[in-house]
């Protein structure tokens, strides 16, 4: 499997890779220490041709037991969300700039990201959707590259190559800072005026 360079500046969609292919070259993935406090890896979950990626932040407790990502309190918020936008799970595709939990659910560490971004990378490209939806300041400055916050970036499209990026808060920041709900719900009716407004892209339909 090659690793691409972070998605943004090739609009033809790249030589394909399947989503089982990086599955399998990840494998046990031992790459760095969150391999020793795992119970399982949480590669990703969803519709291989899906116009919308989601992308997270990493795995909490309910996501490792079960191998799967937004499985918890935070992922029964996402899926409300995703019905403001006109969506449901299966029409969309999940991952985390991590796979495996940090202990305690701390914050993941640079080398941490560093290890598994090329996973993360490879599943964008063998996606290859319109549309990346940033859930928190990792993903959003893994994605656009950028330190800014969420605060600033959010309620608003961005352009990165090919790619439409919305950056947005955290499903699960919402459970513990309440007044953020109503700005998740207000992205989540953009994305779903967004898509209704622009055809899918040839690849896509």
């Amino acid at each position: 499997m090659s690793v691409m360079h972070i998605p943004g500046h090739d609009h033809q969609r790249p030589q394909e890779v399947t989503l089982e292919e990086v599955r399998a070259v990840l494998g046990d993935c031992r790459l760095c220490p969150l391999c020793e406090t795992r119970h399982n890896i949480v590669f990703g979950v969803g519709n291989p041709n899906a116009r919308v990626m989601f992308v997270g932040e990493g795995p909490g407790k309910n996501e490792d037991l079960k191998g799967e990502p937004f499985v918890g309190a935070a992922g029964h918020n996402l899926d409300d969300l995703l019905a403001l936008a006109g969506l449901r799970r299966e029409d969309v595709y999940i991952a985390n700039v991590v796979k495996c939990r940090p202990p305690s659910n701390r914050n993941p560490r640079p080398e941490e990201i560093e290890a598994c971004s090329p996973f993360l990378r490879e599943q964008i490209r063998s996606i290859w959707p319109d549309v990346i939806v940033c859930l928190g300041n990792f993903a959003t400055h893994f994605v656009l590259r950028t330190e800014a916050g969420i605060t600033g970036l959010r309620g608003r499209m961005h352009q990165t190559g090919h790619f439409v990026v919305m950056p947005t808060f955290h499903p699960a920041a919402a459970l513990y800072h309440r007044e953020w709900q109503s700005y998740l719900d207000d992205d989540f009716r953009m994305l779903g005026r967004w898509l209704e407004e622009h055809p899918a892209s040839a690849n896509k339909r």
